[in-house]
């Protein structure tokens, strides 16, 4: 048990048993003055990841979240170049995630599955907090659990966010595109690529096209970036900040609200009300 494992002697522990049973290991480390890194979700629901945020910090433990999507190097360039400003005004936000159903999976939905993960990318690339969340889902391969979900929103910045998930298609997607003022950045988080879509000057000659585009296409630049492994760049973040150093590791209030946006996902998908946060 993790007990035996905490008489070791052990600098950080990453908790990777299934969500249901966070709490109950993740609270047996925190008692033991160990730090950890808990695989998302942080917990089954909110009440469950807010009593294990408490636990570390009272404490005075480093705990993380283990969204490891943040680590992509597509996405890590990203949001390093929107940082950079090289975007200008950011507009909008849209992910796409959609493959084969996982077999390994049996007591969730895809929401609570598969959505943190655009939740927490999406939230970190905007830099804000989701105040309004509006979802529909849909249950078409026969479980009691939705294996479809369209969520939209707007974040408290003004960025208008939205995010199709699902585990229904033979054709395995998962791609970030942001919009900006200047263009478009499109995120490949499985290929780790990243493009930047530029607003041309050039004006068309068809007049009836130039007005109804609104920008004119202009270059397309794919990105030569380092691609690290994500896993290897999450521990790593995680082991600075366990160290003292500056670092940006996922803390689990952070991983708490993307559990509560999760929550209104569901609550909207259930009720066919907007969730105002």
């Amino acid at each position: 048990g993790i007990e035996s494992l905490l008489k070791v002697g052990v600098d950080y522990v990453a908790v990777v048993v299934p969500t249901i049973f966070h709490e109950e290991v993740a609270l047996a480390i925190a008692e033991a003055g160990v730090h950890a890194l808990v695989e998302k979700p942080l917990g089954h629901d909110v009440e469950s990841s807010r009593r294990i945020a408490d636990a570390f910090e009272s404490r005075g433990l480093v705990g993380g979240v283990g969204h490891i999507e943040r680590y992509n190097p597509a996405i890590q360039s990203l949001r390093s170049r929107l940082e950079n400003g090289d975007l200008g005004e950011v507009y909008q936000i849209a992910t796409r995630r959609q493959g084969p159903f996982p077999a390994r999976i049996a007591d969730v939905g895809v929401v609570r599955d598969l959505a943190p993960h655009d939740v927490d990318l999406a939230a970190w690339v905007a830099q804000s907090t989701y105040s309004q969340i509006s979802a529909q889902v849909a249950y078409r391969s026969g479980r009691e659990h939705e294996d479809l979900v369209s969520i939209t929103g707007r974040f408290a910045n003004g960025t208008v966010v939205s995010h199709l998930i699902n585990w229904l298609s033979p054709m395995k997607e998962r791609t970030t595109v942001v919009t900006g003022e200047r263009g478009a950045f499109v995120a490949d988080t499985i290929t780790a690529d990243l493009t930047f879509h530029e607003n041309g000057t050039v004006a068309t000659t068809w007049d009836r096209i130039a007005g109804f585009r609104g920008v004119a296409e202009g270059n397309v630049i794919r990105y030569a970036i380092p691609k690290a492994e994500p896993l290897m760049t999450e521990h790593a973040a995680f082991r600075d900040a366990v160290l003292g150093k500056s670092s940006n590791y996922v803390t689990m209030r952070e991983g708490l609200e993307t559990v509560a946006v999760v929550d209104a996902v569901l609550e909207s998908a259930r009720t066919g009300q907007t969730i105002h946060r």
